[in-house]
C-alpha cells in the first residue's frame, strides 16, 4: 500500500502541507484557522467563514465571487466552522480542476491559490469593519440555523446530552455559536477579532492534487501576505472528568419518536496508546450494522429504529444513540447497558471481533479515496500532536486483541442518560 505523505514547511509563517498525487483530477485546498472553543469568542468565530464567503475586496458581492469561481471551470468554494474537541476551526475550502486534464491551459492552480489569498487576506472592509450588510444577514442566517436545531430531533438530542454531560466544559458549546450573542455583533469589533486571529493563531494550508511542491510554495508565498506575529500554540488538552456519576435527564416535547442517548466518558483520546483499541471497542459495540447495539436493540428486540455508537476522539467521549417508542425506555436502556457490561466481561464473539476489524480496515482505507478525508486524517493528527500515518493506524488496529478491547471497556463510564420523549407520558 503506497503511503500518502505530506510535505510540510513554513511559508510566510503559515504551516503549508502539500501532497502531490496523480490519484485525483482536481486539486483540493483547505485552510484551517484554529481557535480555542470558548464562550467569549465562539459566536464571532462561527460568523467569520460565512462572512468571508460572501465577498472580498476584489469580488465585493456574492454574485461577483460566484461568477469568478464559475470561470474557474466550476470550482467548488465552501467555508464553514467545525468543532474538534475543545477547539473551534474555521475551514475555507476550494476544489478546482487540474489544468493538466483540460484542453484549456489556464493556470488554475495559481488562480485558485490567488483566490483563496484574496478571500482570506483581503476581505471586504467598510468604515473600518466588515460589510455591515454581510454581518447582519449572516447573523440572521446563523440565528435561523441555531434555532432550527430543534427541528432535527436526532441532532437536537445529541446537542442536549452534550450540554448536560459537559455543563462546565467548553465542549458543551455549539460550533455555530450562541443565539444571545448575535444581536450585538459589531462589524468593526468582528474585523479586529479576525485580524487578531490571522496574526496570532495557528493556520494550516493543505493542498492535495497533481501538483509540484515548489510551485505551490511559490504561489502561497506570493498570495498569502498576513501580518503574522506572536503566533500562539494551542495545546491539545481536552477537559476530562475524574469522577463520573451517572445521571438521567428527561426532556418532553411534541415528538413522534423518543430519542434515547447515552453519553459516556472513555478517558481515551487520539493521543493515547489504546486509541486503536477504542476504535475496535466502538465498532463492536455500535459502530456498524453487525454491532451489538444494532443486532440486540434493533434486530432482536425490535425496540429501536436505529441504535448506534459514535466516538468524539478529540474529547474522549462516546455517544450511544437510539430512536425508540417512548414506552420502551426502560427495556431499551436495560439492553443497551447489558451490551456495555458484556464488553467489560469479554463476551465478544470471534465473528464480532473479526467483522469489526474488517469493517474498520475498509473504513480507514476509504480515507485514501477522497482528498478531504486524507486532509482531515492528517489535520486530526496535527492538532492532537499525534501525527500517525494511515498505515500506522491500520497496523495498530490489526494488532488489537480481545483482551485490549476488554481493558478499554473497563475505562468507559456512563455519564449522562438523556431521553427526549412526548408530552403525554409520565415525566
Amino acid at each position: 500500500m503506497s503511503q500518502l505523505l505530506f510535505d510540510t514547511s513554513i511559508v510566510n509563517q503559515l504551516n503549508l502541507h502539500i501532497l502531490p498525487t496523480d490519484k485525483f483530477k482536481t486539486t483540493t485546498m483547505i485552510v484551517h484557522i484554529e481557535q480555542d472553543l470558548k464562550e467569549e469568542t465562539v459566536t464571532q468565530t462561527a460568523l467569520l467563514p460565512h462572512i468571508l464567503k460572501r465577498g472580498c475586496a476584489k469580488y465585493p458581492s456574492t454574485q461577483q465571487l460566484r461568477q469568478y469561481t464559475d470561470q474557474l471551470f466550476g470550482a467548488v468554494f465552501h467555508a464553514d466552522v467545525i468543532k474538534k474537541g475543545e477547539k473551534q476551526i474555521v475551514q475555507i475550502q476550494l476544489e478546482i480542476a487540474n489544468e493538466k486534464y483540460l484542453s484549456d491551459n489556464s493556470p488554475l492552480l495559481q488562480k485558485g491559490i490567488e483566490f483563496l489569498g484574496e478571500v482570506i487576506a483581503r476581505p471586504l472592509i467598510q468604515d473600518g469593519g466588515f460589510s455591515k450588510s454581510f454581518v447582519r444577514s449572516e447573523a440572521d442566517l446563523l440565528k435561523k440555523r441555531i434555532s432550527s436545531l430543534v427541528d432535527d430531533k436526532i441532532r437536537y438530542a445529541n446537542q442536549r446530552v452534550t450540554e448536560e454531560m459537559c455543563k462546565d466544559e467548553p465542549y458543551r458549546l455549539l460550533s455555530h455559536g450562541r443565539l444571545e450573542d448575535l444581536d450585538d455583533v459589531d462589524p468593526v469589533g468582528l474585523y479586529q477579532y479576525y485580524q487578531q486571529l490571522l496574526a496570532e493563531n495557528p493556520i494550516d494550508i493543505y493542498v492535495v492534487g497533481d501538483v509540484q511542491i515548489d510551485e505551490v510554495r511559490k504561489e502561497v508565498e506570493r498570495c498569502f501576505h498576513l501580518n503574522r506575529q506572536n503566533i500562539r500554540h494551542i495545546n491539545f488538552n481536552p477537559v476530562q472528568k475524574d469522577q463520573v456519576e451517572e445521571k438521567l435527564v428527561i426532556d418532553q416535547m411534541d415528538v413522534g419518536q423518543g430519542k434515547l442517548n447515552i453519553g459516556c466518558r472513555t478517558h481515551i483520546t487520539l493521543q493515547d496508546d489504546d486509541y486503536e483499541a477504542l476504535l475496535v471497542y466502538n465498532g463492536i459495540l455500535g459502530g456498524f450494522p453487525h454491532s451489538k447495539l444494532f443486532v440486540n436493540v434493533r434486530e432482536k428486540a425490535s425496540l429501536a429504529y436505529y441504535a448506534v455508537s459514535r466516538l468524539e476522539s478529540h474529547k474522549g467521549i462516546m455517544m450511544m444513540m437510539s430512536g425508540i417508542e417512548t414506552d420502551k425506555f426502560d427495556q431499551a436502556l436495560e439492553i443497551m447497558k447489558k451490551q456495555m457490561a458484556m464488553m467489560k466481561t469479554g463476551e465478544i464473539s470471534e465473528t464480532e471481533f473479526m467483522q469489526t476489524k474488517a469493517a474498520l480496515n475498509n473504513q480507514l482505507l476509504e480515507t485514501k479515496d477522497n482528498a478531504r478525508t486524507i486532509i482531515d486524517l492528517s489535520y486530526n493528527g496535527r492538532i492532537s500532536s499525534t501525527e500517525k500515518t494511515l498505515e500506522q493506524i491500520l497496523e495498530k488496529v490489526n494488532q488489537v486483541t480481545i483482551e485490549d478491547v476488554v481493558a478499554v471497556a473497563q475505562k468507559v463510564e456512563i455519564d449522562t442518560i438523556y431521553f427526549l420523549r412526548d408530552k403525554e407520558g409520565k415525566s
